[in-house]
């Protein structure tokens, strides 16, 4: 029997960022890093009220196209839980379509929020299920529900009419590592950026990216000595050197440097994954360049809280 929620009742759910694919993992690593994005989230009698303070605050939809809401909708519906109306407002620190999960964190939030709302029905697979849905792969959303790295995993159903699986599951960080991240001022679109990979790879590369992915779960978890070595990539980064050569460019350059630096998720942000500091003189170097350079912890997983 669907639940019919208080007006009234609030939630706020405090969400962090992620980087994706770690170098070799493509749609398969993650990792969440320390910037959030909180959302606030009020049943109301009816209508739909959206207020969006700071990263997309002018670009952003106000209606029920907003990423937010549709996951809102989707978390309640898988709740069995109906709200008349919403009040929704999203304080955005996550930069745009910079690589740094902020589609995944928007899904996330409302999903969990949702299931707040609704006294928490679902347990974190299932946020991953559905915070996943909307991108198709569960590398960023996983890592913004369970906080930490994370492996994850698409199960494609046989009889091309279920709903692909979506799965992940954490992995301890060793507590030395850090994120830092260089920014670029422009947006990179995860499709586009997808277009440019082949169809087929050889058989040495896949050998060569199973082999680093391998290491890198290693190296998170207890080797972060062996951080450069399992960032190598040979499956995507390569072919998307030549779209986002800001970013190829500074991957290089902190690369030859000795620190394990790779494309963060599709881009454009470069993230380095280190235990001791990027020289400031390199840094003072990107800030110039007009990349935005953000020191980040490892974060913890997503948080929620009725009001």
């Amino acid at each position: 029997m669907a639940i019919d929620l208080q007006i009234g009742t609030r939630a706020r759910v405090t969400v962090p960022g992620s980087s994706a694919n770690l170098g070799p993992g493509f749609d398969t690593l993650g990792i969440a890093v320390g910037i959030y994005d909180t959302v606030e989230v009020e049943v109301t009698a009816s209508g739909l009220e959206i207020e969006i303070i700071g990263e997309g605050a002018e670009d952003l939809p106000r209606d029920s196209s907003h990423l937010v809401v549709k996951a809102i909708r989707l978390g309640l519906a898988a709740c069995d839980a109906n709200a008349p109306g919403l009040k929704v407002i999203c304080h955005n620190n996550i930069p745009q379509s910079r690589g740094l999960g902020s589609s995944a964190a928007a899904a996330v939030a409302g999903v969990v929020a949702a299931n707040t709302l609704a006294g928490s029905p679902l347990d974190n697979d299932a946020l991953v299920q559905l915070s996943s849905e909307f991108e198709g792969h569960p590398d960023n959303a996983g890592a913004s529900v369970l906080g930490g790295a994370v492996v994850s995993w698409t199960d494609i159903p046989v009889d091309g009419r279920s709903k692909p699986s979506y799965r992940a599951v954490g992995i301890p960080v060793d507590p030395s590592i850090k994120a830092v991240a260089l920014v670029p001022d422009f947006h990179a679109s995860t499709n586009a950026v997808r277009a440019v990979l082949p169809s087929h790879v050889t058989h040495t590369d896949a050998r060569f990216n199973v082999s680093r992915t391998a290491v890198m779960t290693a190296a998170l978890q207890h080797n972060p000595e062996l951080l450069w070595e399992g960032t190598r990539d040979r499956l995507h980064q390569p072919y998307r050197a030549d779209v986002l050569p800001v970013t190829a460019e500074w991957v290089n350059r902190l690369r030859n440097r000795g620190y394990a630096a790779f494309l963060s998720g599709a881009g454009p942000t470069a993230m380095v994954l280190t235990t001791s500091d990027v020289d400031e003189a390199l840094l003072d170097d990107a800030r110039a360049a007009n990349l935005r350079v953000l020191e980040l912890e490892v974060a913890g997983p997503v948080v929620a809280e009725l009001l």
